[in-house]
């Protein structure tokens, strides 16, 4: 019995030992792995980590800074920097190549059999493409295609784009771009080298259509890609409040592409509207849209002679003031007709005033000395000539002559017209051939501010009470391809070709102010055939730029 008591008792007692210490041991392991496993997983995602991205300095090189500042952030997949494969040029059969079919069949047949998922699979896998300079191997151009670019990720863009110094266009189709992600992608532009001018966003419909952010005052975007965006009137309403307004315009961006979007007729009214005091686009693509006759027409409207609203009259005065006042401040040959025998008169008793009380001698004196001394001065254009500058300046915007003669002399569009007949008659006998050379240098200088400042102060032509502008003259290509146009909407195009054309011919203007070069309206709701269209076509076909070239070809041979 006591060795049966003794059996129990040390049996529990010796598996006590045993037991604890496993039991500490699994507790233990378990504890260390848990807190092994907690450092292990928490670093990349923890607090330590962001802070080494800042540390980096970047070298330049995409594939490199953008590998370490995603590992640096706590990536462990993240997409490789490859070059953008070009397409091959065509096969052409050789008799080096005929001698060896039997192998290089072999070779195809192994190679596709073994590799053809992988293949498939590094098609579709995400990659940043990059397109490089031939002689630096410098980064010429960017594509990011099919997967989403998150705000972490245009965060490491915006470290290690800026050292690239050849960068000159960003391509981002298909990545799920937000309201959010593409304020920070605007943001992300400026930082950029100033080569840069060319951006696409295909394939990214956003809620709020904030595509107009892209074309703000301050943006180096030359080129802008829109396609296939869902945009809708709402949106053409926003780029065409973009393209320019009465106290803005764009005048960066070059070319627009709003191809495969919603925009009707209300859409294609905005951009029109856009296009009335924009001055910079050469290039607009509407294609592949909802627009009709009513939208053919307010575009067609807009590229010949257009009636100004009232408030764009009232803008156009405002302008020819300022212009006025400015031409009249700054030039020194308008202050000097602009003096009257007053102001003359005036300065005369401040020189006598002067005199009297250094010499203190009479009066008779005193008004011979400034005389002899105005007569110099004004001969050798000396300091006298100045002060009557500053006094006369002052004066000229207060009186009520000039600013009655401007607005009723708005239409020819010149604002030194008043100062010119001031000249004549006051300021003959003081250097009258320069007076004239500063008068054409500051219609000179007038005339390129109005072109590239505001195309109000175009010279307008006055039909029955209303005042017409010329209209825009500077888009070159714009493209219609399959809307919804009928014969009705080709009708204002053919007025509109029909100006250009005579436009052209008889005035010839030297400063590239041509008009359309190229007007795509075919797969529209009309017949091929129809009246209209095929003189558009006859009437665009010399203008066209290829059309051009082969008479100058043929002279040369």
């Amino acid at each position: 019995m006591s060795g049966e008591a003794s059996t129990p008792g040390a049996s529990p007692r010796a598996p006590r030992p045993g037991t604890q210490k496993s039991s500490g041991t699994v507790t233990k392991k378990g504890d260390r792995g848990a807190k092994e496993k907690q450092v292990l997983v928490l670093p990349p995602v923890g607090e330590e980590e962001p802070k080494n991205p800042e540390e980096y300095q970047c070298t330049g090189v995409l594939e490199t800074d953008f590998a370490e500042l995603c590992t640096r952030s706590g990536y462990t997949d993240f997409p490789k920097v490859v070059t953008r494969p070009r397409p091959h040029p065509a096969f052409v059969p050789s008799a080096s190549m005929s001698e060896k079919p039997a192998q290089d069949d072999q070779r195809l047949s192994a190679s596709c059999s073994l590799n053809s998922l992988e293949s498939k699979y590094v098609f579709f896998r995400p990659t940043i493409q990059v397109e490089l300079e031939p002689e630096d191997k410098g980064v010429k151009e960017i594509y990011i295609r099919g997967w989403r670019v998150e705000e972490r990720i245009l965060g490491i863009f915006s470290k290690c784009l800026p050292p690239l110094s050849q960068l000159q266009a960003i391509n981002l189709w298909k990545v799920g771009l937000t309201d959010k992600t593409l304020s920070t992608f605007i943001a992300l532009l400026p930082l950029c080298a100033p080569t840069l001018r060319k951006v696409s966003l295909e394939g990214n419909p956003l809620p709020e259509q904030s595509y107009h952010k892209l074309m703000a005052a301050d943006s180096p975007i030359a080129h802008l890609s829109l396609r296939n965006n869902n945009i809708d009137d709402h949106g053409a309403q926003l780029l065409g409040q973009a393209l320019s307004t009465l106290r803005s315009c764009n005048r960066t961006l070059v070319s627009l592409n709003l191809a495969f979007n919603h925009i009707g007729d209300a859409g294609a009214g905005y951009i029109a509207d856009g296009l009335r005091l924009n001055r910079a686009l050469l290039w607009l693509s509407l294609a592949h849209n909802r627009i009709q006759d009513q939208g053919a027409l307010k575009l067609a409207e807009v590229l010949r002679p257009f009636e100004l609203t009232h408030t764009e009259v009232v803008e156009r005065r405002r302008l020819l003031l300022e212009k006025g006042t400015q031409e009249r401040s700054r030039s020194p040959s308008s202050s000097r007709p602009g003096d009257s025998k007053t102001d003359r008169e005036k300065n005369l008793l401040l020189q006598v005033n002067s005199a009297a009380l250094t010499e203190k001698t009479d009066k008779t004196q005193t008004t011979k000395t400034p005389k002899g001394l105005s007569k110099k001065k004004e001969k050798s254009g000396g300091e006298s000539v100045r002060k009557e500058e500053k006094s006369g300046s002052g004066q000229l915007p207060t009186q009520g002559t000039p600013k009655k003669e401007d607005p009723a002399k708005s239409g020819k569009g010149k604002v030194t017209i008043p100062e010119q007949k001031t000249s004549k008659g006051k300021g003959p006998k003081t250097g009258s051939k320069e007076k004239r050379s500063f008068l054409l240098e500051s219609e000179q200088l007038v005339a390129e501010a109005t072109e590239t400042v505001n195309p109000l102060l175009e010279p307008v032509e006055h039909r029955n009470g209303k005042v017409f502008v010329p209209g825009n003259k500077v888009l070159l290509h714009l493209n219609l391809l399959r809307n919804r146009i009928t014969e009705v909407g080709l009708e204002g195009f053919l007025a509109t070709v029909q100006y250009q054309a005579q436009f052209s011919k008889s005035k010839s203007p030297s400063k590239g102010s041509v008009g359309l070069l190229r007007l795509s309206l075919a797969k529209n709701c009309f017949s091929p055939q129809c009246p209209a269209y095929t003189t558009i076509q006859e009437l665009m076909l010399p203008r066209a730029p290829v059309a051009k070239a082969k008479p100058r070809e043929e002279e040369t041979t």
